[in-house]
């Protein structure tokens, strides 16, 4: 089984994004980045931009799966309003491309890469780095949990396709 995989950590000043190729029981990265908005523009621009950015980064790959973690919900009501509008930008994008959209919770995320649901951010990106052989620990922390999305992802799917 070979499978493109997309991952992305929804936020609205920067969202991470990732792309793994699953084969087999083998995984690699194919590319990864973020997307950045500047804080001084409209919100309406600034979902915008996320939106036309990820459209063409699907655009580009054609990932035959998309992965979004689901919000963690903040002590800021405002802020976690403003990361939920960016989330549902991310999953319409990857919907209207006609992508099959995966959600995990943070805690299946590092229980999946980091073998315990309380892993320190550290111990995830620490494992990103080790499962996809990067010389370098993805950055900023939006890309490596990009990463990680992906990586659970490929875990979780294969996992439960072994058992079906």
């Amino acid at each position: 089984m070979e499978l493109l995989i997309m991952g992305v950590d929804p936020g609205i000043a920067i969202t991470g994004y990732g792309l793994i190729n699953y084969t087999g029981n083998r995984l690699s990265m194919v590319d990864c980045g973020c997307i950045r908005t500047l804080s001084g523009i409209p919100l309406p621009e600034r979902l915008h931009l996320l939106y036309r950015e990820l459209i063409s980064i699907i655009g580009k790959y054609g990932p035959e799966h998309y992965v979004v973690e689901e919000l963690f919900f903040n002590k800021n009501t405002r802020t976690a309003l403003v990361v939920a509008q960016a989330r549902g930008v991310c999953i319409l994008a990857a919907a209207g491309s006609g992508v099959p959209v995966f959600e995990y919770t943070p805690l299946q995320v590092k229980q999946a890469v980091a073998g315990q649901g309380r892993a320190e951010k550290s111990q995830v990106q620490f494992m990103v780095k080790t499962i996809l052989a990067l010389s370098e620990t993805p950055a900023p922390d939006d890309v490596a949990d990009a990463l990680a999305v992906s990586i659970c992802h490929a875990h979780l799917y294969s996992w439960e396709r072994k058992f079906k």
